[in-house]
């Protein structure tokens, strides 16, 4: 197993809806509150926030500005990335950050937004995924190392 990595979502959405809540929920059931991150939150998602996902830590600042993580060491998960995820990829990077809106259909390339900061990107494979199943595999590929 490899160390346990911290996992960054820059919530893109005005609110807390019902199905962030959810994915939220399950995230840190897998990651628990001290590797999950939600950054980019709007005062009404704060406020409108579940007390149980406050557990995490909660940030109006874009992750370019979360206090304590450093740009170089996080990896953008990028379903427009060249490479692959790999264990190695646990090693080198620290934050593995998602735009809380994969799972568009038909996609948006919202993560775009993220892309264009400049950080190292890795893709999961072709297949699009929910922002929850997302964590859970890049989980289980740089801790677990599955």
């Amino acid at each position: 197993m490899g160390p346990k990595r911290s996992y960054i979502i820059e919530h893109f959405e005005d609110g807390m809806h019902e199905w962030c809540v959810l994915e939220y929920n399950h995230m840190l059931s897998n990651v628990g509150g001290d590797h999950l991150w939600f950054s980019g939150l709007s005062d009404t998602c704060l406020q409108t926030m579940p007390e149980e996902l406050k557990a995490a830590h909660c940030h109006q600042e874009d992750v370019m500005h979360l206090p304590g993580v450093d740009p170089s060491k996080v990896c953008l998960l990028d379903p427009a990335g060249e490479k692959e995820l790999s264990p190695e990829d646990g090693d080198q990077f620290e934050y593995f950050l998602f735009g809380g809106i994969l799972g568009d259909h038909p996609p948006r390339d919202r993560t775009k937004e993220l892309r264009k900061l400049g950080f190292a990107g890795r893709r999961l494979g072709p297949v699009q995924m929910t922002t929850d199943t997302a964590v859970n595999v890049t989980r289980r590929v740089v801790e677990d190392r599955e």
